[in-house]
């Protein structure tokens, strides 16, 4: 069971429905710390992944997200909710129903993410590949500008794109490259330096971390 964790100064209206221009928000637990989503009446609008704590992270969304209001999330969104933690346990999660707000996203970031949310669990592309299948190679430097300010990590799973030769590459969220490599741990993923996974504190032989 999610549980949302509601703003400390009381409770807020409840959102079943917004305004295609309204945002708004609502933090919830996972394995990896408390997260949060944002979403509006076009979908979901951003993802943060958990800065140091609750107040931190709400922090965050109300920085990237200044407009947006504390609410309870409609079943579309609790769907995305429940997919987000259930990877972030370890599960096979899809986010192919889930429904992203572009607005404002420029086109070539959004074709870029376009390729990215085909990227499976357990499976990685390189910038170059993602330039590649959008026809210029040359490209993979825009690639990797446009992944660093996805707004919907794990729905647009920028962390499964890495740089050329394996290695790890940027990441803008909390934690930065040591994010990556915990989300990349959790599902699995081999990649050039597989034994790296070996030295990370919550990767034990022979189990998933929790």
């Amino acid at each position: 069971m999610i549980r949302y964790r509601p703003h400390p100064a009381g409770p807020h209206r409840t959102l079943y429905c917004v305004h295609m221009s309204e945002l708004a928000f609502a933090l919830f637990d996972t394995a990896i710390g408390g997260c949060g989503i944002v979403w509006s009446g076009r979908g979901v609008a951003g993802v943060q992944l958990p800065a140091n704590s609750e107040r931190a992270t709400r922090s965050q969304v109300l920085r990237r997200f200044p407009a947006a209001r504390e609410s309870v999330p409609p079943q579309a969104v609790k769907r995305a909710i429940d997919d987000i933690a259930g990877l972030l346990k370890g599960e096979a999660r899809e986010f192919d129903h889930v429904v992203i707000d572009s607005e404002g996203v420029p086109d070539f970031h959004r074709r870029v993410y376009d390729i990215a949310r085909g990227i499976r669990p357990g499976a990685t592309l390189s910038y170059g590949d993602i330039a590649e299948r959008l026809g210029d190679r040359n490209l993979a430097r825009d690639v990797a500008q446009a992944l660093s300010q996805n707004p919907t990590p794990i729905i647009v799973p920028c962390h499964r794109v890495l740089a050329a030769g394996g290695k790890m590459g940027g990441f803008s969220a909390p934690g930065g490259v040591r994010t990556k490599l915990r989300l990349l741990s959790i599902e699995g993923a081999q990649y050039g330096e597989p034994l790296l996974f070996d030295r990370l504190p919550w990767a034990a032989a022979g189990r998933r971390p929790a």
